[in-house]
């Protein structure tokens, strides 16, 4: 009996350990992105010279930097311009799919920055 609990115990670690390497790296990506998300905004919201589909395709290039699943539909860009403050919102919305034995899900992802 007390082999079967040891076994049932070692399962279960091992188990938790395959879905800590299943959700981690989704994560860590989609945190990483969220900085390149408030860089973007920092940078081409002092640049009034660049347009939304200007400020799209650089966020583009850290979607293909970073490796994720988002199309160019589904980032939005919005300025923000009153007078004396001008602010730039970018934010993406994505879902990764996660495969984990025996069961599979997706993580939904929304990153949002904004330069205020």
């Amino acid at each position: 009996m007390g082999t079967l609990k040891a076994l049932g115990g070692f399962l279960a670690i091992i188990l938790v350990v395959v879905a800590c390497f299943q959700v981690g790296p989704p994560i860590m990506a989609n945190y990483s992105f969220q900085d390149d998300l408030r860089n973007v905004s920092l940078m081409d919201g002092a640049n009034f010279q660049k347009t939304d589909e200007d400020v799209r395709n650089d966020v583009m290039r850290k979607v293909k930097e970073q490796n994720l699943p988002i199309e160019p539909k589904q980032v939005t860009v919005q300025r923000i311009n009153t007078p004396g403050m001008s602010a730039l919102y970018v934010a993406a919305d994505y879902s990764v799919p996660i495969n984990l034995p025996g069961y599979s899900f997706d993580m939904h992802f929304t990153p949002t920055s904004g330069n205020k």
